[in-house]
This record gives structure tokens, C-alpha cells and sequence, in this order.
């Protein structure tokens, strides 16, 4: 329900190019870093690609049946490109998994899993990193090593606003979802919810991801109830703000379109809110190693 309006089969020419890609493979453990940035984590824990094609499961369907038959083991390999649009919100560094169509990471109207609020909420990869690893309909994963600030870099960080990942995955793995926590909100994320792969090799998707209200945490934009990393990448100065998560704010809502940045706290709707979509995400499927 997530995705937007996509280009399909089509390669986007003004999508940024680099060859400082962060090269990630298909079944090792991914450093999601620890990374702390003025004071504040935006990241903890170990993102991993999902289990090998192991215990029988061939074909690679999670169902452990050994029966083989369409070529599951062979790896299919991607090229992600994560790119911040915002002019005043930045991301926490991108995660994405290749999948099978029965995951659903989050999903608008429904409650948020404790992944997703704990991102939305504290920029805590941990419990997303479990859910991978716990996940065998999830093949393939990946994450960023920086914060994705807006293209201006309105803070001065030297953080790029885009990143391209790569990740691998057997050809039971159709869907890709892509989530990030908005930093300068109190339960804000930007993602794709199962959204499809490229089947061809060189073939091209562009999606455009919207931001979305988790519903766990009251939106006080304060930033002693952001994550400390809020105001710094965005004005500078010193850091405010906390990691954990306040049960005083607690909400018990669903996850619904983000309403954006109203002026009723610290945060400035000139400098921080945005216009939709939030996030643009190519993904292409390239040819294997």
C-alpha cells in the first residue's frame, strides 16, 4: 500500500551515480555500525542478510521441501539507490530486504511491529536486525553506513542525501522494502511496503516513498523528545534530545500518512517539513559476480 507511482523498466537519468557504493553481500552479517553522530544513535545492532538455502529448502521457499525445481539457489543480485528528496528532514541510515510476497515489515492501518516503532521512535535498528535474521521469507538484506541528509546539507555534515546498496538474494525473493526512520519527528518513518523486484537482468524500478506516522508517539516536536541527531544534521549547535522512548507519549494508533511538521514545538515548518514524496528508490537488477 505504500509504494507510489513508479517508472518501471525504466532507468531515471537524473538518479545520482557514484562508484563509492557500499558493497554489501548476500548472506554475511551487515554492520549497521553503532553509528552515533552528535550524541545520539542512529543506528545499534547488526542488520543480516536472511539464512542460507539451507536444511533442504532448495528451492529456496522458506518451506524446507528440497525439491529444487526452478533454479532458487541461484543468486540474483541488486542495485538499490536510496536518495533523500526533503528539503529539512534527514533519514537514518536506509534498510532494505529482498523477500518473499509474505512479509509485510509495516503496513499502513495496521499497527506498528516492534521494529518499526522502535526506528520510528529512537532510530534503533536492533529489533529490525532480529526480524531479518528470525525471518526466513526474508533472503536478502542491507543497510546504509550514514544518515541521508537533504541534498542543501542545511547542517554543514558532509552525510551524503543519497546512497546505492547492494544486496543478493535467490529468485524466491520477488519484493523489496525499503524503511528509514525521519529523523526530526517523534515517530516518522519514510519506506516502501513489498514492493516488486526487477526480473530481468539490467532491468530498472523507480518507486517514490512517502512518509508515514507510526502512531506509537505523540508528535510534540520537541527536541527533547527527538532523537538527539534531529536538530544537529539539520541547524547545528549542540545536541538535545533522547534515545528511549517516553511511555508519558505513549499512542496506541496505526500507522497512517505523516501529516508533516506543524509548528507546535521546536520544529520550524520552514525548515523542516517537506512535500511528498519523501524518498526516491531505484532498483536494478544487475549481472551476477
Amino acid at each position: 500500500m505504500t509504494q507510489q507511482p513508479n517508472d518501471t523498466d525504466d532507468r531515471r537519468d537524473d538518479v545520482p551515480t557514484t562508484n563509492d557504493r557500499s558493497s554489501l553481500t548476500r548472506r554475511g552479517a551487515l554492520a549497521a555500525g553503532g553509528l552515533t553522530l552528535a550524541g545520539g544513535a542512529l543506528g545499534t545492532g547488526v542488520v543480516a542478510a536472511s539464512q542460507e538455502n539451507g536444511n533442504g529448502d532448495e528451492n529456496g521457499d522458506g518451506n524446507g521441501d528440497g525439491n529444487g525445481g526452478n533454479g532458487g539457489n541461484a543468486a540474483r543480485n541488486y542495485r538499490v539507490t536510496v536518495m533523500n528528496n526533503t528539503p529539512g528532514q534527514p533519514f537514518t541510515p536506509p534498510a532494505v530486504a529482498a523477500h518473499q510476497p509474505s512479509v509485510e515489515v509495516f503496513s499502513v492501518g495496521d499497527p506498528a511491529n516492534e521494529a518499526t516503532q522502535q526506528l520510528a521512535e529512537n532510530g534503533n535498528l536492533g529489533p529490525l536486525a532480529q526480524l531479518i535474521e528470525e525471518t526466513n521469507a526474508i533472503r536478502g538484506a542491507a543497510v546504509g553506513e550514514a544518515p541521508l541528509v537533504p541534498k542543501d546539507d542545511p547542517g554543514d555534515t558532509g552525510n551524503p542525501y543519497f546512497t546505492t546498496l547492494d544486496l543478493a538474494a535467490d529468485a524466491s525473493a520477488t519484493h523489496l522494502t525499503f524503511v528509514s526512520m525521519l529523523v526530526a519527528t517523534n515517530d516518522g518513518i519514510v519506506g516502501l511496503d513489498t514492493v516488486p523486484l526487477p526480473e530481468a537482468v539490467n532491468e530498472s524500478r523507480t518507486y517514490y516513498a512517502n512518509g508515514y506516522d507510526v502512531g506509537t508517539e505523540e508528535n510534540t516536536e520537541e527536541f527533547a523528545d527527538l532523537v538527539p541527531p534531529a536538530k544537529t544534521l539539520i541547524v547545528g549547535g549542540e545536541a538535545e534530545g533522547t534515545v528511549e522512548s517516553d511511555p508519558d507519549l505513549a499512542e496506541d494508533g496505526v500507522i497512517t500518512p505523516h501529516p508533516g511538521i506543524q509548528g507546535t514545538g521546536d520544529l520550524d515548518p520552514d525548515v523542516y517539513d517537506w512535500s511528498e514524496p519523501a524518498a526516491m528508490v531505484q532498483v536494478e537488477r544487475v549481472e551476477s559476480d
